[in-house]
């Protein structure tokens, strides 16, 4: 029992665990913000685009039990009244979060790029290793004085 303790232990400190575990957490805040930023400031900017339509209320009905009538039935109701619905907004919903979270992910990611590089040194070129040949105009080493491919003369560069 000790050598599992042990070696879970092992597992668990290793810095790609910890900073996976970081990232759960951070992500799982991150898509509450998401959520929020979505519901409360995109979707209604959806709705009155398409004329007050809550994508999260959309769904059709596939089976009414006998004694409810389809007006009854909302999306929050159906599970208790025995309905089956296909709640395709809520996929929809689902969808644009994903975008938008995707979007978002992107930009970060870019911008951290982006800052990352600027207190970089720009790497010398290096020095080239070969020349082409004026005769045939393949490639040569940088020291040869005759082309290896049609044993023409190459003139030093000055």
């Amino acid at each position: 029992m000790k050598k599992i303790a042990g070696e879970f232990k092992e597992f668990i400190m290793r810095g790609n665990v910890m900073d996976l575990a970081v990232g759960v957490i951070i992500g799982g805040a991150f898509q509450a913000i998401v959520n929020a930023f979505i519901n409360d400031l995109i979707m209604p900017f959806i709705g009155l685009l398409t004329g007050g339509i809550n994508f999260n209320e959309q769904f059709i009905i596939l089976r009414l039990p006998e004694g409810v009538e389809a007006s009854q039935v909302t999306y929050a109701n159906a599970a208790e009244l025995g309905a089956s619905i296909w709640g395709y907004g809520a996929f929809i919903t689902a969808v644009i979060n994903f975008l938008i979270m995707a979007l978002v992910v992107f930009l970060l990611v870019k911008g951290i790029n982006r800052l990352s590089k600027i207190g970089k040194k720009k790497e010398a070129e290096p020095e080239p290793t070969t020349k082409k040949c004026p005769h045939c105009c393949e490639e040569v080493n940088i020291n040869a004085t005759k082309c290896p491919h049609c044993t023409g003369d190459i003139p030093a560069e000055e």
